[in-house]
């Protein structure tokens, strides 16, 4: 509901800042409704597949690689005993983002989640639970992860967490498609730093309204 109020805010506030001021009516033809051919839909299916796959996939892939990387190397060092993902690149950004992100509660923990989790969101929560040290199966690691998270954070984090979820990019996929659908870069970084600035200001106005309630 956050989500769809926000984007019916920011499509009306946006609307002042195009320069084409004239009416731009929505006009679509319907098709006539018949019962599906199976054999047309198979083919319809195979064909968006296809072009999903060769132009979105290969940014996918070539993101996915980068944070595989990030979240890989360089290995633990001999006698280590905290989680591999420590002292890996992304450990290391998580850690350097922790100063960032401390206004609006994350501790380094959630930075360094931030990081793989952009690969996709629910990534975030394998991510906590390799960062905390916690194994086993995913709902088993759920289990666990959610009384630790619930001791160790407070209600102004969990839901700032939550509001930053709410506006910030969705994941690389995401950002693949708005690069192809606009066919520009600066299109995809405009919308990913909007989208970022966004979710900082609402997770740090949710932050500080929380504590001053609480």
């Amino acid at each position: 509901m956050a989500g769809i109020v926000s984007a019916l805010v920011v499509a009306y506030v946006l609307k002042y800042f195009r320069r084409d001021r004239t009416d731009h009516p929505l006009m679509m033809e319907l098709p006539s409704y018949r019962i599906p051919n199976a054999r047309d839909v198979a083919i319809g299916l195979w064909e968006r597949a296809r072009i999903f796959l060769s132009r979105v996939g290969k940014v996918i892939l070539t993101l996915t690689v980068v944070l595989w990387f990030l979240a890989t190397f360089p290995s633990p060092p001999d006698g280590a005993t905290a989680p591999a993902i420590d002292y890996s690149f992304a450990g290391m950004i998580g850690r350097a983002l922790e100063h960032v992100f401390a206004p609006i509660g994350f501790n380094w923990q959630i930075c360094i989640a931030l990081v793989p989790g952009l690969a996709a969101r629910e990534v975030a929560v394998g991510a906590l639970a390799t960062v905390y040290a916690l194994s086993g199966s995913e709902d088993a690691m759920a289990s666990q992860l959610v009384p630790m998270i619930a001791a160790q954070w407070s209600l102004a984090t969990a839901l700032s967490l939550l509001a930053w979820y709410v506006f910030a990019p969705q994941c690389i996929s995401t950002m693949a498609v708005i690069r192809r659908e606009t066919g520009s870069w600066k299109v995809m970084a405009a919308s990913t730093a909007y989208l970022a600035g966004l979710g900082y200001l609402a997770a740090f106005a949710t932050y500080h309204i929380t504590l001053m309630l609480s």
